[in-house]
């Protein structure tokens, strides 16, 4: 079928998108409703974004930046840039000023304060000596900087300082050094006080003490610097080579790549900032001057600061499944009828039971899985070890390309092979970022095969904070498309038809293609059409188009967008039957969940993929179809909750501004997250108060025992 003639004004531009998704993570940084330290995350939250933003997508435009190639919206990486700059300065100023208008304030206030060190008392100056002589001297380096130098390589995204000296006579030229600030050293150092929190930061610790670094010298400046190096960079992988050794080789080169951002203290003169941009290479559009503490990502060590819960959130405890029981085995559970979890409303425990329960089952013959991304002491990798050596089947896809968990995937797959499992490192040109873990069992039938999907990583730290369903099957036919999806990934083999699964980077686009089309056409024909679409990412153009086809077509599209969206909903005769909501709340919206109306019979989806030109032709990703009607309805109920979400909803207008949902008519006020943590406790009430309460008589023991 051929799509509308593609034009610039239809789309929105991919990074501009992103940085209005992080306005709205900052915007909570201003929600005066929530606690501080609450708000103080979001703040963090916002400056790790950018961190990553910067290493990424502005690395790789600046790489682009000499050719005139337009994106879809009709920018040059010039003209993004451009853009990008005055946006992200913007962005910047906007965190500061909640940083020390508001939220430092109101903290010292409730006790967390940062100390001046021009107002330390004598009890605190004496201490801060201290720790400098004790705790830093012994550590930091000062580095010369001779002129005509190298600039020294210091590690991207952390503090460091930049001196001026006095020149050695009247003639002579000024002096330059560096002091490098390691990461082994605390960024916060706790100062003695009468109450709460006092802190100094390490880089005004050692500013206080900087003339023993330099003595006799005369110290005309020093300011505090922090840079961002270009991290992306790729294997080439139309070149042979062990992929093991070049992503080792591609950790080494991101540590030296080329300083695309210098942050540096508002207080710099202007003498010290020409100084840096020219022996960094840095354009005055990438320089951020600021006037508090570099690096906001450094805040999240003052988030969780014992002492204060009455300046967090409430926590929310992931509540037990109904569908499982502590004295079950999990597999027996998987056979009764399939399982749908939604974490993190529902604990990540059963995935993690899942897999050590078949490490520990002698019944159990082959585990397979893909790893994507894990935690450091990953109890799954632990249990994949403890499989293989009791002499298992084990196979495991770790993804050595799974951008800056490459070193941590690196040690987990050289550790998986010293147990004896198969691993294997990734795939030639294609990132495999599906969620599947396969165990075959021997039973009293013969072969059973059972099976977990999921829509997040095998990551148990990072499921208390993500929002991911995950799906336990033993059906057949996902059993048998598993064990194909693991053949031919493990293989040279190519995929055979799945039987419910579709699969990137082969069939999965025009899957989805089909199914918008097949709402569009049954829309023509009068029947009721519905699309509704739970995603990350919306970005793919001949995606979009399907769906501004499908909105000209007459069915109703709703799409609930976490972070960047290209499509432009609710223009006259284009997307006037699209609408588009984003949550942003206390837990990150992961879940890929698609629902198609289907004449009345719905299909309904849970998906690794985003709807990026990446996820659908250069990653393994997967489409998993929900049949379970009780599974399929808890889906849809969980679509309807997050379009209607009147707290923490934000819909997208058509020329890119974002307004709050609001509760119209009779409709209550819904607040989504809140909403899914009280049916998951009430759920998990409602189980364990249906458990009967056994009364056991205790008889006399017969005699001679």
């Amino acid at each position: 079928m051929e799509f509308m003639t593609k034009k610039a004004s239809n789309y929105f531009n991919r990074e501009l998108s992103w940085l209005t998704f992080n306005q709205r993570v900052l915007d909570e940084a201003n929600n005066a409703d929530r606690p501080l330290l609450t708000r103080l995350k979001f703040l963090a939250i916002t400056g790790s974004n950018l961190d990553e933003f910067f290493m990424v997508r502005v690395g790789g435009l600046q790489a682009q930046a000499s050719t005139t190639e337009a994106d879809p919206a009709g920018l040059t990486p010039e003209e993004q840039l451009a853009r990008l700059s005055v946006a992200a300065h913007a962005m910047v100023t906007t965190q500061y000023e909640y940083l020390l208008k508001e939220l430092m304030p109101k903290l010292a206030a409730k006790g967390i304060e940062q100390c001046n060190i021009a107002a330390l008392t004598a009890e605190q100056a004496t201490y801060a000596e201290r720790l400098f002589e004790h705790e830093i001297y012994p550590v930091v380096t000062p580095m010369a900087l001779a002129p005509d130098s190298v600039f020294p390589l210091l590690a991207g995204l952390t503090v460091n300082l930049f001196v001026r000296l006095a020149p050695e006579s009247k003639a002579g030229d000024e002096r330059h050094a560096v002091v490098a600030l390691p990461r082994a050293l605390p960024r916060f150092f706790t100062l003695p006080a009468e109450r709460g929190y006092h802190y100094l930061l390490l880089e005004d610790i050692v500013m206080l003490f900087l003339p023993r670094l330099f003595p006799g010298e005369k110290i005309l400046e020093c300011v505090p610097i922090r840079l961002t190096r270009n991290a992306d960079l790729t294997v080439r992988e139309d070149q042979a080579g062990d992929l093991l050794e070049d992503m080792k080789e591609i950790l080494t080169e991101r540590r030296q790549s080329a300083c695309i951002r210098l942050e540096i203290s508002d207080k710099a003169s202007q003498t010290a900032l020409d100084h840096l941009q020219a022996m960094l290479e840095v354009e005055p559009r990438d320089v951020y001057a600021v006037p508090g503490p570099l690096g906001l990502t450094a805040l999240f060590r003052i988030v969780a600061t014992p002492g204060f819960a009455e300046l967090q959130e409430e926590e929310w405890a992931p509540q037990p499944s109904p569908s499982l029981r502590a004295d079950e085995s999990i597999f027996d559970a998987i056979a009764r009828q399939d399982i749908l979890l939604f974490h993190p409303y529902e604990g990540f425990d059963p995935v993690v039971r899942f897999v050590n329960e078949a490490a520990d089952d002698p019944h159990v013959l082959a585990i397979k899985q893909i790893l994507y991304r894990t935690s450091d002491n990953s109890p799954i990798v632990a249990a994949l070890a403890r499989a293989a050596e009791k002499d298992k089947h084990v196979t495991v896809l770790v993804e050595l390309k799974a951008r800056f968990d490459e070193a941590r995937n690196i040690g987990w797959a050289e550790s998986l092979e010293r147990a004896g499992a198969q691993v294997i490192y990734g795939l030639r040109g294609l990132k495999v970022h599906a969620k599947a873990c396969l165990v075959v069992r021997r039973e009293a039938a013969g072969l059973r095969r059972y099976v977990h999907f999921g829509t997040g990583n095998y990551n148990e730290k990072t499921a208390r904070i993500y929002s991911d369903v995950s799906l336990l099957t033993c059906n057949e036919d996902f059993g048998a498309d598993a064990s194909a999806l693991f053949n031919a990934i493990t293989g040279y083999a190519q995929p055979t038809p799945y039987r419910k699964l579709e699969a990137a980077p082969l069939g999965l686009r025009d899957r989805l293609l089909e199914l918008i089309q097949n709402e569009a056409e049954r829309c023509r024909q009068g029947q009721t059409a519905r699309i509704v679409l739970k995603l990350n990412s919306l970005v793919d153009t001949a995606m979009i188009d399907a769906l501004y086809e499908a909105s000209q077509a007459g069915v109703q599209v709703q799409l609930n967008i976490r972070g960047i969206c290209c499509l432009r909903p609710g223009v006259p005769e284009l997307s006037e039957n699209i609408s588009v909501v984003s949550i942003i709340d206390r837990y990150l919206e992961h879940a890929r969940i698609l629902y198609f109306h289907n004449g009345g019979e719905p299909l309904m989806f849970i998906s690794s993929a985003d709807w990026m030109p990446r996820n659908l032709d250069r990653r393994v990703e997967l489409l998993v179809p929900v049949e379970d009607s009780a599974a399929g309805a808890r889906l849809l109920a969980i679509l309807e909750t997050c379009l209607t979400d009147s707290v923490q909803g934000r819909r997208l207008l058509p020329d890119g501004a974002w307004e709050p949902v609001k509760a119209t008519g009779k409709r209550k006020t819904i607040h989504a997250q809140e909403a899914f943590f009280r049916q998951a406790t009430d759920a998990a009430v409602a189980v364990a108060r249906q458990q009967e309460v056994v009364f056991e008589p205790q008889r006399p023991a017969k005699p001679g025992n």
